[in-house]
């Protein structure tokens, strides 16, 4: 992605020399409603290439200075060169890219097994990480409206295992060690990120424990995606009278949908509806991953339709603790929005939509109870007329 020259977002760069790190501190990044764009951001007609010609937001160009920079300082496990990127022939359009360092490299996954596990500070966690690693705290401006009981400022930190260019993980104040279960602070920080960023790729998930969430400790992923996914217009059917819940119908995954055309009370509302349903699924150890994405309104769309709003998709699923050596990838928030990231240059080659689909499939949860499932938070749903 390109940086505009004479960038004046200095500020989030580390000085010079790396025994200073440790007293520079954490710039914040202070941001108010007029930053949050729902509409005008589109994908340019001419393709992904035309992506580097776009002006980027101050939130982009911060992130992004910000991030190469520690990449140039080899903060990271591996240096994230262009991925080799491929479009599966067929009819969902996954996003296959091969990054082979993520797959040797990346931190092993702590001992979980459970959804609702504790926060354990004897394991790693972000308390840990060295301060080079933490771009800058977001910080929303008093007069915001917010959904959450609690705000808490939200540390931007580099993912050491890049999927994508930018991958940060969003992470609420660690000295609180909340455990991997989503919270509305969280999430609307996620969506305002998304919100904050004019690049239409810019993506935030979460994975929750048994959804292949690495560390229990609070935090989601965003990064930078320069291609449409199929999640972005897959049409979808209501679940509620009101429409506040929607089931997206095509691959490749079925899912839950929650959308907004912007900030204000519409936004509030979501960010309540989805923690419910987290916390539903949560409490009845059943794990699950999320993804928030510029996307169409719910309803008969396509995968050209204008991004119009934020798409929060939730997928409940089979947990899966470890990862699992022999599939071309891991099933998380991002394979079940339609990008691949994949291990090996064999796979890579080898791979097709239906072998993909085989490998999502697996990781589903039955039909009886993905039935039980729908049912019980379209009742969620219910009792907020009540």
């Amino acid at each position: 992605m390109a940086i505009p020259h004479g960038s004046n977002e200095t500020s989030y760069l580390l000085p010079p020399n790396s025994e200073d790190w440790g007293g520079h501190g954490i710039p914040d990044f202070v941001y108010g409603q007029k930053e949050l764009v729902p509409e005008g951001i589109q994908w340019p007609r001419s393709g992904p290439s035309l992506l580097d010609t776009l002006p980027l937001s101050r939130f982009d160009s911060a992130l992004c200075l910000a991030w190469r920079q520690r990449m140039e300082l080899g903060l990271f496990r591996y240096c994230l060169g262009e991925l080799q990127t491929q479009i599966l022939p067929g009819a969902v359009g996954f996003v296959a890219q091969l990054n082979v360092e993520r797959g040797v490299q990346r931190r092993s996954p702590q001992n979980i097994r459970s959804v609702r596990q504790a926060f354990d500070p004897e394991q790693f966690n972000f308390n840990q990480i060295r301060p080079g690693e933490v771009l800058f705290r977001l910080h929303r401006e008093p007069d915001l409206p917010s959904a959450a009981l609690q705000q808490d400022d939200i540390l931007v930190v580099i993912n050491v295992s890049p999927l994508e260019w930018g991958h940060v993980l969003l992470v609420p104040e660690p000295t609180r060690g909340l455990p991997q279960r989503l919270l509305p602070g969280a999430l609307e920080a996620g969506v305002e990120a998304v919100l904050l960023s004019s690049h239409p790729g810019f993506r935030v998930g979460f994975n929750s424990l048994g959804g292949l969430a690495s560390v229990n400790h609070l935090h989601l992923h965003g990064y930078y995606l320069a291609h449409r996914l199929p999640v972005e217009g897959a049409p979808s059917k209501p679940l509620d009278p009101g429409g506040r819940l929607h089931l997206l119908q095509d691959l490749p995954a079925p899912g839950f949908l929650f959308y907004t055309s912007g900030p204000g009370p519409d936004l509030e509302a979501l960010i309540s509806r989805v923690c419910r349903a987290t916390d539903y699924l949560a409490d009845h150890e059943i794990a699950h991953n999320l993804f928030v994405t510029r996307g169409a309104p719910p309803g008969k769309t396509s995968s050209s339709s204008a991004l119009t709003g934020v798409r929060v998709i939730l997928w409940a699923r089979k947990s899966s603790f470890g990862i699992k050596k022999g599939e071309a990838f891991n099933v998380a928030l991002c394979e079940l929005a339609g990008h691949l990231p994949v291990k090996t240059s064999q796979d890579f080659s080898s791979l097709t939509e239906a072998a993909a689909l085989a490998v999502i499939r697996d990781c589903l949860l039955p039909p009886a109870q993905a039935g039980e499932v729908q049912a019980a938070l379209v009742a969620l749903i219910a009792k907020e007329e009540q």
